[in-house]
């Protein structure tokens, strides 16, 4: 072989080993760098790879394929990352519209400034695509501000007035402290904080001292009334105590199970003595009136059946006799019968008068036995029966 050919076989091989040198380099590529710096070692493989002799070879083809591919992959890459760097910018472009919309003021000014700094840090998505990008972001940005400067001019013009508005609230709260319509007094100091709120601010140098004037007034009013809703809780704990007396006094009557007169009328006692007390609040009110009305109810019901079972227990009574009474009856109108027809047979004069004087005697008690059964039966509601 020719040393000119040996040199070329050399040659070709030093340029296939260049270019499978410049291919691990290529696969070496840190994406996840600056996009500036990948750039530019793409840049300059793609030059080096350039620079090299093409032998017009398959193998060459092979390696220039795979090379190729290679940067192929990394603009795909520079791609993605525009792609995902551009929907990040369009979500920061979302965030900011919606902000320029808002009335909170210093927390949208926080938010904004929060949104520029992750603008910057976000990076590139191409420079056209940067600029359409910015435009959308900062007019919503100006919109934003343009906005608060509007408000804040606003609330300064209305800052003229809220100074004697206030001083007018102060008067007017001065001349209800003495008042001792809590309840009334207490909605119109309401309705003078709610006037203070809408008044507007009067200015950092003298709001706050207009705001203790005011408060400081208010105040008076309700440390009275404090004290008198402290001596008007006292009192009606006092009542509730009172009034757990009576609902212990109650059940015990009721755990007595004894159901007379005495007992009754001590049981409306206490409910008439319980009217009298007077309120211990009403929450307390409802559930110790529940308590009492509750034993109250229990010795009515045990009452009642009482007296029920003790009507039984007479009408029981009274039938009994009523029975016994219409038996006797009987058996004294059979021997009444039986007497009448022996009458005619008696042949001595003497016991004819006797029987008939035995005959009238006991006409009499049957009479007598009627009438008792007529006024049983009045008594029981039945028909008299003979």
């Amino acid at each position: 072989m020719a040393m000119d050919e040996m040199n070329e076989v050399r040659d070709f091989d030093e340029d296939i080993k260049d270019r499978k040198a410049l291919i691990e380099e290529a696969k070496q590529l840190d994406l996840s760098k600056e996009w500036n710096e990948v750039a530019s070692a793409v840049m300059s493989l793609k030059k080096r790879w350039k620079r090299i002799y093409y032998w017009e070879s398959a193998y060459e083809d092979e390696l220039a394929d795979e090379f190729d591919r290679m940067i192929d992959a990394f603009y795909a890459k520079r791609k993605e990352g525009f792609q995902n760097i551009q929907k990040a910018k369009q979500e920061l472009i979302d965030r900011a519209q919606v902000l320029a919309k808002s009335e909170n003021w210093n927390q949208a000014t926080d938010e904004m400034n929060e949104l520029m700094r992750q603008w910057k840090a976000v990076g590139s998505a191409g420079k056209e695509t940067d600029d359409q990008l910015w435009e959308a972001f900062n007019e919503a940005r100006n919109a934003f501000f343009d906005r608060k400067r509007q408000n804040w001019e606003e609330r300064k013009a209305k800052s003229v007035n809220a100074q004697q508005v206030k001083k007018e609230l102060i008067k007017q709260a001065a001349a209800l402290t003495d008042s001792e319509e809590w309840q009334k007094t207490s909605d119109q100091l309401r309705k003078l904080m709610e006037e203070w709120k809408n008044a507007g601010f009067a200015g950092k140098e003298i709001d706050d001292q207009l705001w203790n004037e005011f408060n400081e007034t208010r105040q008076k009013f309700y440390d009275r009334r404090s004290a008198a809703y402290d001596e008007i809780h006292q009192r009606q704990q006092q009542n509730a105590e009172k009034k757990k007396e009576l609902i212990a006094q109650a059940a015990a009557i009721v755990a007595l199970k004894e159901y007379n007169r005495e007992n009754t009328d001590q049981m409306k006692k206490l409910n008439g003595v319980w009217k009298e007390i007077g309120s211990c609040g009403k929450e307390k009110e409802d559930a110790l009136w529940k308590e009492f009305r509750c034993a109250a109810d229990d010795y009515f019901a045990g009452l009642k059946q009482f007296n029920e079972q003790k009507h039984n227990d007479w009408i029981k009574r009274m039938q009994e006799v009523r029975n016994r009474k219409m038996e006797l009856i009987q058996a004294q109108q059979r021997q009444l019968k039986w007497m009448k027809n022996e009458l005619p047979t008696l042949l001595s004069q003497t016991a004819a008068d006797e029987m008939a004087e035995d005959i009238k005697d006991k006409e009499e008690f049957i009479q007598e036995l009627e009438n008792d059964l007529a006024e049983i039966n009045e008594k029981l509601g039945v028909g008299v029966k003979k």
